[in-house]
């Protein structure tokens, strides 16, 4: 019946892809790491893969301008450390916040 007033329409349904946040991909290369804290060299690997990954993603507007660059920022510090470094930046709390920059270095003059 065509003619009633009061026919519901529907809903359109739109099949909209699952977007990964900054917190969602900050927490799956906290657990890579922490998985790997006692083998940098294994959790480096994995982080080369989630770079391919996440640079995919940003293609394809997924990921934006400024999540690529933190990502890129602490892959590149994670990437660069040694067994020390590695277990301080794992340790670091604050260096898993979406926001994280490292702060400038304050250099002491001795004049």
């Amino acid at each position: 019946m065509g003619w009633w007033p009061f026919k519901s329409k529907r809903a359109v349904i739109t099949d909209d892809p699952h977007i990964r946040g900054a917190r969602h991909w900050l927490q799956e290369m906290q657990e890579i790491c922490e998985k790997n804290f006692d083998n940098p060299a294994e959790g480096q690997r994995a982080i080369r893969q989630m770079q391919i990954e996440w640079k995919d993603a940003h293609g394809e507007a997924e990921v934006p301008d400024d999540l690529r660059e933190g990502l890129d920022k602490r892959a590149f510090h994670l990437l660069r450390a040694n067994q020390v470094e590695w277990l301080d930046w794992l340790d670091n709390e604050d260096f898993w916040k979406p926001g994280w920059r490292l702060e400038p270095r304050v250099h002491d003059d001795e004049s």
